[in-house]
């Protein structure tokens, strides 16, 4: 199996797409679409510039006019296994995003995308459309939004996240979310979990530049239906990391001084990269309370400069007079997401969004 998802477009990969293609078309010349796309810019390029040299050259072997193009993609993508979907399709969506703009190949093009988007999710290539013609385009997503297959309906929410990780931005939205809540609203209860966690994350996205604007819809959505309920929990997860009082009163978190923090430590005041430490911490209830304990870790970057990570410990109900002893181990060691530095860290204890004390301690080379 390939480390990264980039390795799934190989020698092997690219000569069974070739042949996939001329089983239904022909005139395709597998050898030169492998050797134009593997060519010697290629081991340079990550996954999205890989996605798109596959897609320029299937514009160059393809047929010339682009509805007879996309009828060839919708044999290959349809008439074919488990290999060809996911990140192993992409480039099908990418194709109709690249040549498939044109008004007079919109129709086509909203189509082929709604087909698409079951073997491989369309949600970046609908964003130019979107640029396009904002209104058109919201119009055709709300009624996918109703559609009766769950890759359509997520692709109707996925699709207009304002800040979708790897996607073209869509600036309007981040200015003013509200074209979106039609779809969102359709879909708040949805059935199925795939559809929920869009919602979720597209709801999250907008919380982060209009955080009153998705208080007020979650504390609409809040306690009618098991289903939102998940959305909503999720969607504010950035606002309960930042302590945001609204959101934590949502979910009956507001009370921190009905709780008493103490004997907080860390187990070593050094520890190596590779290593961990625990934090350790006691939590007294003055009365029956609902918790929300988090830490945040000030990590020293590479120019020296702390960047704060916040990590959930637990949520969970107290009685008065309970006491509970926490110890919760921290690991240093690496990650494709975080490289860690030596110097001066602190962590922080967080009760429902309060903070309740600082500790600092050193990061050491190994």
């Amino acid at each position: 199996m390939a480390d990264l998802i980039k390795d799934l477009y190989n020698l092997d990969y690219m000569q069974k797409l070739g042949a996939a293609i001329k089983d239904v078309y022909a005139p395709f010349a597998v050898n030169e679409f492998v050797a134009a796309t593997l060519n010697e810019r290629w081991a340079g390029l990550e996954l999205k510039a890989r996605m798109r040299q596959i897609t320029e050259n299937l514009r160059k072997f393809l047929p010339t006019g682009y509805t007879d193009a996309i009828g060839v993609i919708d044999k290959v993508i349809v008439g074919y296994g488990d290999w060809l979907t996911g990140f192993g399709a992409m480039f099908f969506p990418d194709f109709v995003e690249v040549y498939g703009l044109a008004e007079a190949d919109w129709d086509v093009s909203i189509a082929a995308l709604e087909r698409y988007t079951r073997h491989a999710s369309a949600e970046f290539a609908v964003r130019p459309f979107i640029i396009k013609d904002e209104r058109r385009m919201m119009a055709q997503m709300y009624a996918w939004s109703k559609s009766g297959d769950n890759h359509v309906r997520r692709l109707a929410s996925e699709g207009c996240r304002p800040a979708l990780p790897w996607a073209q931005a869509l600036p309007s939205f981040k200015k003013d979310p509200s074209p979106i809540f039609p779809i969102l609203e359709e879909l708040k209860a949805d059935p199925d979990l795939y559809v929920r966690k869009s919602v979720a994350n597209n709801l999250n996205d907008i919380s982060k530049t209009h955080p009153e604007l998705v208080i007020k819809i979650v504390s609409n959505w809040h306690g009618k239906n098991d289903w939102t309920d998940w959305i909503v929990k999720h969607a504010c997860r950035t606002l309960l990391k930042k302590g945001n009082a609204d959101a934590l009163a949502i979910f009956g978190f507001q009370n921190a001084d009905a709780m008493d923090a103490g004997e907080f430590a860390v187990s070593q005041p050094t520890v190596s990269i590779g290593g961990s430490f625990d934090i350790m911490f006691t939590i007294k209830a003055k009365e029956r309370v609902k918790v929300r304990l988090e830490y945040a870790v000030d990590f020293v970057k590479a120019n020296g400069r702390l960047s704060r990570k916040i990590f959930q410990i637990s949520e969970s109900n107290m009685k008065a007079d309970e006491i509970r002893k926490y110890s919760k181990n921290h690991s240093f060691a690496d990650l494709s997401t975080r490289k860690h530095y030596p110097g001066t860290h602190a962590v922080t204890l967080i009760v429902n969004g309060v903070e309740r004390g600082t500790l600092k301690f050193e990061v050491a080379k190994r």
